[in-house]
């Protein structure tokens, strides 16, 4: 037999690296409402229907028939397995229960023999506690006499405790006699239920520590997703490559001495409006003529927006997913938990070999959760490295530059290779568009600010490159100073000498724009 026992919990067994030593005793401790019968029962029927591993569940305050009724209700088929000698569901009292682990040949025993059992379930051991307190008996004694009974009955067993604070919770010696302790917890954050699990100790074997985040779903019943900072590095030399792909703009490939490299990640900051999410249309229709697959993670539009939206500039979207060359994967940010879009994002990207993607934007997952946003980033920005993918990360940011907040509130500028700045400069009366790219790994970057506009095509650079027309307001970004500051200046040498001298000021000149292609 095999030395692990696999509980049959989705996502449960990846954390506990394949499964608990069999005849470990299980302790499951949570407050009421955590999932502790839905998991337990859970372990009990999987068993019984995937690892041929009969069970059975000792229930001293849950009817039967509401156990059959829960588990109708993720499609188990209970009573079938019961119907087979399976399972076999015992409701008893505690006062009966001790006294069978006080004889070695008690009904219970015998029962659990006779059906062949290799698991059990008693939900749960506060009544157990109660029982003893309640007639003057150590609960200590009892609790050592309810392992060693387990021990004897050679059965992999799980125990459910109340975690509670009007019961004190579980006694420091009883987690102490346990040799796997689970815990559950839930908790309300901004009128939302997140649950979590944690394996706070398990004997003889190696675990994935930490909170993971747990759910309890339909047609499956309890499902666990690991937390995505624990996923291990796959190699201690990280992939990199020479090879390099482009933004979708010859003009901004060229600010970035050549485009972006295989394998990075890019950070593009910006004002709402700027058109973040134009370059990234634009950057993976690209990646598509070239052969790549991609995925862009929408958390700011419904993908049907997107298709709207990118239409008039020239983008069918709709043909490139019905063409399975670009997915595009929406989650509400309203019910977003972390390490569930980190679990679909991730089997995507394997399932269809996919190595261009961009989340648009990431200042949700901010939203979602300040304090854990810094770790996942990072979870995000290793994976794709380690699969060569090239990845941009949208970020909406109230800044010109955006990195100091960048730095402060999310701590990402550290993780990305590339930075490209967006955003308005108000000139005259007018908002004109700039660009600036102030880092690139491994590059000579042209370390130069440049104006652009959004039309058919995308992100269109104007060519203001050795100008030298006569300036009025309206004037090429090299006739302006500090343009980054916000504020630029409205004044050039020349409307300074014009007014200087009384003369008139020239009129605005024509600003050619260079093609995308």
């Amino acid at each position: 037999m095999s030395a692990l026992v696999r509980t049959g919990i989705v996502g449960l067994d990846e954390i506990l690296h394949g499964g608990i030593p069999r005849n470990n005793n299980l302790l499951v401790e949570g407050p009421p409402g955590a999932g502790k019968t839905t998991l337990g029962l859970g372990f009990i029927y999987r068993g019984a229907v995937d690892f041929d591993e009969p069970g059975a569940i000792v229930s001293f305050e849950l009817d039967p028939a509401k156990l059959l009724r829960d588990a109708a209700g993720f499609d188990w088929d209970l009573q079938g397995m019961i119907d087979q000698g399976r399972i076999k569901i015992i409701q008893t009292s505690p006062a009966v229960l001790m006294s069978e682990f006080r004889s070695s040949d008690g009904a219970f025993s015998a029962a659990l023999m006779a059906m062949g059992a290799k698991r059990l379930l008693i939900d749960g051991l506060t009544p157990l506690r109660l029982y003893a307190e309640g007639n003057d008996i150590p609960f200590r004694e009892d609790v050592h006499l309810l392992i060693e009974g387990l021990t004897r009955l050679g059965v992999t067993t799980m125990v459910t405790a109340e975690k509670d604070a009007s019961l004190g919770g579980v006694l420091a010696h009883e987690r102490f006699v346990f040799d796997t302790i689970i815990s559950l917890t839930f908790e309300e954050s901004r009128r939302r239920v997140h649950r979590r699990l944690t394996v706070a100790k398990s004997r003889g074997q190696d675990f994935i520590g930490g909170s993971h985040t747990m759910r309890i779903e339909a047609h499956q019943g309890v499902h666990v997703y690991r937390r995505a900072q624990s996923r291990p590095v796959m190699s201690p030399d990280q992939p990199t490559s020479e090879e390099r792909l482009s933004t979708g703009s010859s003009a901004i490939d060229k600010m970035m001495d050549g485009g972006i490299y295989k394998g990075s990640v890019t950070l593009v900051s910006g004002i709402s409006g700027t058109g973040k999410t134009v370059l990234s249309v634009q950057f993976l229709s690209d990646a598509i003529k070239n052969g790549h697959k991609a995925l862009l993670v929408s958390l700011d539009e419904h993908a049907r927006q997107l298709m709207r939206n990118a239409k008039p500039l020239g983008f069918d979207l709709q043909a490139l997913v019905d063409a399975g060359d670009l997915f595009i994967h929406y989650e509400s940010p309203l019910e977003l938990e972390l390490d569930v879009h980190f679990d679909r994002i991730i089997k995507l990207v394997e399932k269809e070999g996919i190595d261009c993607v961009v989340f648009d934007s990431i200042a949700v997952y901010e939203m979602t959760s300040r304090s854990e946003v810094a770790d996942y980033l990072y979870a995000l920005a290793s994976f794709f490295k380690n699969r060569l993918a090239t990845t941009l990360f949208n970020y909406e940011s109230p800044e010109l530059l955006g990195v100091s907040q960048i730095s402060e509130e999310l701590k990402g500028s550290h993780l990305v290779d590339n930075i490209i700045l967006l955003n308005y400069v108000e000139i005259s009366t007018v908002l004109r568009r700039a660009l600036a790219v102030p880092k690139v790994r491994g590059s000579r970057n042209l370390q130069v600010t440049r104006e652009y506009t959004i039309d058919v095509g995308g992100l269109i650079l104007k060519d203001d490159s050795g100008s030298n027309t006569q300036a009025v307001p309206q004037l090429p970004f090299s006739s302006y100073y500090g343009l980054l500051s916000r504020s630029p200046s409205r004044q050039s040498p020349m409307i300074e000498e014009a007014v200087a001298n009384g003369e008139p000021l020239p009129e605005s000149t024509h600003q050619p724009v260079e093609t995308n292609r």
